[in-house]
């Protein structure tokens, strides 16, 4: 009796184990369904804004997909009464989608947008994937609801059967508890792993922006300090500038006066007022002294103007971005024909192809494209007459410009050299101080961007520019 009962109850144990794991698969069907009737439409809504084939591929596999799992769970609830009336409803509201996203997929093809859209919005009006879900959702609460009660029985087998076969063997007693011992570790192990996923999940946001704030703070502490050491030494830059020139303005009385002492000394006649008569050593003396001079205030100038391009950096990474909608094309015709006596001079012609519009900061993108298109006249090849384009085009969300030029090109080994500050590469016959690329690349990486270049020697170059096409107050200032 005990064996048979034991198998009795294992049977029953298993049979009740199948109707849970039938329960989970009615909800991971209904799950797919859901999944694939919100792929569905936003496929189609994708396709309707964007005209993108891999919008239309994506919906039309998703209605392609809904049909089989849609029979497969009217297969599976067939034994329950209640999901049979549900799985009719749905069955209606899910027939009527299908055919409205089929209306809107055919009214794309004719090139009736608006037709579509109004399709769209009728069908949210009527709410008819709301209906789905809610029917869907209705039919999910009825399998939990059957899970717990067929979970509960499936306990209540195993552990009938758990006892009878302790009853008739101390053995099986034995095994028999230390198998619920390990089964009841590793739930406990189950458990706190979950649990500590859980929490995992929970702080990672929280952890994610501390991490984020703790670098907006260094960057403005590095930008702070960059101000205040540039000023400082702009201080002491201004004393040396005024004593260099009030040594340039001495050095005539201090010549004359040496030429005077000369000529008394040789007993020649004292020079005319305002004459520098100078020979020989004193000659040489004075050029020397004049030539230093001219050292000194060119590296004054040049250091003067390091110290303003830092400060003027450290200003623009304090500035606060903010987005507009730009009509691109109209704002780099508008930089093109601020350099056009350059591009005349450069005997070089600047091409503006259709480019895409974007949400983004005016300010950054005229300083971004200005620094490019300067940058592609400024380094074309001598006797070569230029030539310069502007492309763009969109993918996934960004807008991608690129900036080329038939130029004297890079070196595949400075490509990463250049957009460092205060660094240039190649033949440095043209004046600048090597900031230029680096405000471009931190200013594309404030607006969410990146920014690359490719090219060779005497090939040109070609700098691309990703940026997001619509730069919102979400990410705003996020890079700061």
């Amino acid at each position: 009796m005990i064996s048979a009962g034991s198998v009795y109850l294992v049977n029953k144990a298993r049979d009740d184990n199948k109707w849970v794991l039938h329960t989970i698969e009615v909800e991971n069907q209904l799950n797919t369904l859901l999944l694939e009737i919100r792929r569905a439409e936003s496929g189609a809504r994708g396709f309707l804004l964007t005209q993108g084939e891999t919008f239309k591929t994506d919906h039309e596999k998703a209605v392609a997909a809904v049909r089989p799992v849609l029979d497969r769970v009217t297969r599976l609830t067939s034994d329950n009464p209640l999901q049979r009336d549900s799985m009719e409803k749905l069955h209606t509201a899910i027939d009527g989608r299908l055919g409205q996203f089929a209306q809107e997929m055919d009214f794309i093809r004719q090139g009736q947008p608006d037709r579509a859209t109004a399709l769209v919005r009728e069908a949210a009006a009527a709410d008819t994937t709301s209906a789905i879900s809610r029917t869907a959702g209705a039919m999910i609460e009825e399998e939990e609801r059957l899970f717990r009660v067929r979970s509960m029985n499936a306990d209540r087998s195993q552990t009938f059967a758990a006892s009878m076969t302790a009853i008739g063997s101390a053995l099986v007693v034995l095994l028999a508890l230390i198998s619920t011992w390990l089964v009841r570790r590793s739930a406990r192990a189950r458990d706190e792993a979950e649990t500590r996923l859980r929490d995992a999940n929970l702080n990672l946001e929280a952890i994610v922006d501390e991490r984020t704030a703790d670098l907006r703070e260094a960057n403005n502490e590095i930008q702070r300090f960059a101000y205040i050491v540039s000023h400082d030494l702009r201080s002491p830059l201004v004393n040396i500038m005024g004593f260099t020139s009030e040594l340039e303005e001495l050095s005539g009385d201090i010549f004359r006066r040496i030429g005077g002492l000369t000529q008394a000394a040789t007993g020649g006649p004292p020079p005319a007022a305002g004459e520098i008569a100078l020979e020989g050593p004193d000659k040489q003396l004075s050029a020397d002294f004049s030539e230093a001079l001219g050292f000194i205030k060119s590296s004054i100038a040049k250091m003067d103007r390091l110290i303003s391009a830092i400060l003027n950096l450290t200003r623009e990474g304090r500035r606060e971005f903010e987005p507009v909608k730009i009509d691109t094309r109209e704002l780099i015709e508008a930089i093109v024909s601020t350099l056009a006596h350059q591009a005349s001079e450069a005997q070089a012609e600047i091409y503006v192809e259709p480019l895409p519009n974007i949400v983004s900061d005016r300010l950054a993108l005229e300083q971004i494209f200005s620094n490019l298109i300067d940058n592609g006249i400024k380094y074309l090849k001598n006797g070569v007459p230029g030539e310069i384009r502007i492309r763009g085009r969109t993918k996934l969300g960004y807008a991608i410009f690129e900036i080329s030029d038939n130029g004297r090109g890079i070196d595949p080994k400075d490509h990463q050299r250049i957009f460092d500050l205060f660094r240039r590469a190649g033949t440095q016959d043209k004046p600048g101080q090597g900031i230029g690329l680096a405000h471009v690349r931190a200013l594309v990486r404030r607006l969410g961007g990146t920014m690359s270049v490719s090219s060779e020697l005497n090939t040109g170059s070609t700098f691309i520019v990703t940026l997001p096409i619509n730069w919102n107050a979400s990410n705003r200032n996020s890079d700061q």
